[in-house]
């Protein structure tokens, strides 16, 4: 059963929040503001924000350059998970997955599903390991951030959180790359 153990220490995580839109700026943002928000009141480090446009290679570029900072933990992209022709946000980021993290989208829509029914599934939210940094690809609205982050994200970048979290498996994300494997480029 998850709880939390009062007697391990927080540990702040620093997480890089990117918003795909091609309308919005960040004065309007929401659903990056709802995440920023969100990052602060739980004690973690907000390392970076940005916008790009939906964009495969604007947003691969992003997500790639914070992967390799050594000041970012985390990415959690916001928008482009749908299925108009300008939504391309997982297939700029699934081939750059060293790893596949399919319990997230499976666990997501399950909470979804409790809030918007059938609708979950004009979602593809993903996510994966990139560069030993986690990316988690999230849709476009502030409520579907919210959930994902009260849902799933949260708990899993606190290192309090038992039975396991991400937190404490961080240091060893890279061990392939130091066996020879070769990064996302």
């Amino acid at each position: 059963m998850a709880r939390t153990d009062g007697s391990r220490p927080f540990i702040p995580v620093r997480i890089a929040v990117l918003t795909v839109s091609d309308t919005r700026d960040l004065a309007d943002d929401k659903s990056g503001q709802t995440l920023a928000d969100q990052i602060a009141e739980a004690g973690h480090i907000l390392a970076a924000r940005d916008i790009v446009t939906d964009d495969r290679e604007k947003i691969r570029e992003k997500v790639l350059g914070w992967s390799k900072d050594q000041a970012v933990d985390v990415v959690i992209t916001t928008g482009g998970t749908g299925f108009t022709g300008r939504d391309v946000t997982p297939e700029a980021l699934e081939p750059i997955f060293e790893k596949r993290m399919d319990g997230f989208s499976e666990v997501f829509h399950r909470i979804s599903y409790d809030k918007i029914g059938t609708s979950t599934i004009q979602s593809r939210a993903t996510g994966g390991v990139v560069n030993a940094t986690f990316v988690f690809v999230l849709p476009g609205s502030p409520g579907a951030c919210k959930d994902a982050w009260d849902g799933i994200i949260k708990a899993q970048l606190d290192y309090r959180h038992m039975p396991c979290n991400f937190v404490e498996i961080m240091p060893r994300l890279d061990e392939h790359l130091r066996r020879g494997g070769k990064p996302a480029s």
